[in-house]
């Protein structure tokens, strides 16, 4: 079993980890007009906490995933109006068929081994003028995490992901910091990276 499969029981029950996806989501809409004809896709969608808040807006989010317990839970919190569907692939080594109008992530690079290679799928899997907006941790010391497991960066330094991002063809490449995570030995910063395609 995996850690997240491990985990997904008791994710949603962190408040750390509820309001900042809610933060992530009204920083994505301050900065993307999402319209209710977008298709978008939510990158390491988990149990939906950042989904669900963009499914509000747009017409239909795609949650992927490579844990299947995440996702069990996912489907557990779907209803007819605030839909995910789920799509358990590790897209980085398998990317999808399908393209979107944008692509969305919350705390999820951090365990993306292969930086260029994800930028470059997700480049692929996004319609002309599409967008993407990924938030994750800012430059961290190892400490974020009280076990690293599947953790391939402690963090990121801004101009190095923009490079990484601009490299495979993303205009408007735009990072800032939206959060602060304040745990009791340390406070974390959170970006939002934006950019169009």
């Amino acid at each position: 079993m995996s850690h997240f499969d491990k985990r997904a029981d008791s994710w949603d029950s962190g408040d750390i980890r509820v309001n900042g996806a809610q933060v992530i989501a009204n920083a994505i809409e301050k900065e993307i007009t999402l319209l209710d004809t977008m298709e978008v896709l939510d990158f390491g969608v988990g149990t939906g906490l950042l989904g669900f808040e963009i499914a509000k807006k747009v017409k239909q989010i795609y949650g992927v995933d490579t844990s299947s317990k995440m996702l069990e839970k996912l489907k557990e919190k779907n209803t007819p109006e605030l839909n995910i569907i789920p799509i358990k692939q590790d897209i980085v080594q398998e990317p999808l068929e399908q393209n979107f109008d944008g692509v969305v992530s919350s705390m999820t690079l951090h365990h993306v081994e292969h930086l260029e290679k994800f930028f470059q799928v997700i480049y692929t899997n996004i319609k002309e003028d599409g967008f993407i907006a990924l938030a994750d941790l800012e430059k961290e010391n190892g400490t974020f995490h009280s076990d690293n497991t599947g953790v391939f960066h402690f963090g990121f330094e801004n101009e190095n992901l923009c490079k990484i991002a601009e490299k495979v063809g993303f205009k408007n490449v735009k990072i800032q910091n939206i959060n602060t995570i304040n745990k009791p030995h340390k406070s974390f910063g959170v970006f939002l990276l934006t950019a169009k395609k």
